[in-house]
């Protein structure tokens, strides 16, 4: 990465925001967002996500702390940043009444800075890239939650944009749709967007995104390339067999912790250095147990955050 792609296009020093009541909703948060990456934003129900999106974007005030964004101080830079950044924070507002290119039109036609002669062909390139030319003469009412959120995402590619904010893109698409959106955020980043979306899939985040933040009871846990966040996780023990009751009974005499059984998928905490998994192994097969595939699985995210957090992942977030 060069010096100029890695100049943090969003930067938070102690950026702390507590509700009346001492409610301490983000708590000395230290974020950098490295231009041109693709930025997830990880955290469960609570941690903070959606309040530090707010502050950035200048909808609320910090309480302490300071936050730029694009190089420019928020939310005091707002007129001048957020005109260079799209957002889809919360679901997307749209007029129910009206259709989805009317909507666009509506949203694009409130730009001072866009050009009324090359609208028409503005909107209908956004409804192509997020896959609604179809459905554009359809009432935004009528829409499922999917296709609002395409909408919402399609309003946020109007002109091009510096920084894309996203919070929870995917929510209410199916399969297919997570893929093209997905995509999406790739080719926009290959252009030299920087993304940076919250999620709570945990595999999407993997899958798209370059760098990532975890966020835990309004705190950073941690941050930084996707692929340290993993590796920094230790990986979990997998054994395949027909036998899996006692395959459970006998790794756990031998000290393996945190046992789960899938069907004939078992699957544990990788053993400690001291461990031989040439030696559970043989253990094993001396029990009589039928082993069809024996081996460490590489960590995952989700491994990350649980050894990061020490709670689950709570998909409602």
């Amino acid at each position: 990465m060069t010096g100029a792609e890695a100049a943090p296009v969003i930067e938070t020093r102690g950026l702390t925001k507590r509700y009346r009541g001492g409610q301490l909703a983000v708590d000395g948060l230290d974020l950098d967002v490295p231009g041109g990456s693709v930025f997830g934003f990880l955290g469960p129900n609570g941690s903070g996500k959606t309040t530090t999106i707010r502050m950035l974007m200048g909808l609320i005030e910090p309480t302490s702390g300071t936050a730029s964004v694009l190089g420019r101080p928020m939310p005091g830079s707002a007129r001048s940043v957020l005109p260079q950044v799209g957002a889809l924070i919360e679901g997307p507002a749209l007029y129910g009444f009206l259709n989805g290119r009317d909507n666009l039109l509506r949203y694009d036609r409130a730009d001072p800075t866009a050009d009324p002669r090359t609208r028409g062909a503005r909107v209908g390139h956004a409804l192509d890239r997020v896959g609604l030319a179809a459905a554009a003469g359809k009432k935004a009412r009528a829409y499922s939650l999917g296709m609002k959120q395409r909408l919402g995402l399609a309003a946020a590619l109007l002109r091009p944009r510096r920084l894309l904010v996203l919070d929870e893109p995917t929510n209410g698409l199916d399969p297919q749709g997570m893929r093209e959106i997905r995509t999406l955020v790739r080719e926009l980043a290959a252009e030299g967007t920087t993304v940076f979306l919250s999620s709570h899939l945990l595999d999407e985040i993997e899958q798209v995104c370059t760098h990532a933040a975890v966020m835990a009871r309004g705190r950073l846990i941690t941050q930084g390339p996707v692929a340290d966040l993993a590796a920094g996780a230790r990986g979990r023990l997998a054994v395949t067999t027909p036998d899996p009751a006692d395959a459970v009974r006998i790794l756990g005499e031998h000290g393996v912790g945190g046992l789960t059984v899938d069907g004939d998928r078992v699957r544990a905490d990788a053993p400690p250095g001291s461990v031989e998994l040439a030696d559970l192994s043989a253990a094993l097969v001396r029990g009589g147990v039928r082993v069809r595939s024996f081996g460490v699985e590489r960590a995952s995210l989700e491994d990350a955050f649980v050894a990061l957090t020490g709670e689950g992942f709570d998909v409602a977030g």
